[in-house]
């Protein structure tokens, strides 16, 4: 259980260190959104988006 637990690192993960690994380990460039599919197929859940409007018919 030990390895499943996030390190200080491994919480401060970004999407721009994901695609870096990437390209540095597999030379695959790819965009922020294939990020998001491949973490949503795989049940990881997203945070919340925090920049919502203060009011429901907000434009």
């Amino acid at each position: 259980m030990d390895e499943l637990d996030l390190t200080s690192s491994g919480a401060k993960t970004t999407y721009e260190k994901i695609k870096n690994y990437v390209f540095e380990r597999y030379g695959l460039i790819f965009s922020f959104l294939n990020i998001v599919q491949v973490k949503t197929k795989c049940g990881i859940i997203e945070r919340g988006n925090y920049n919502k409007p203060k009011f429901e018919n907000a434009k």
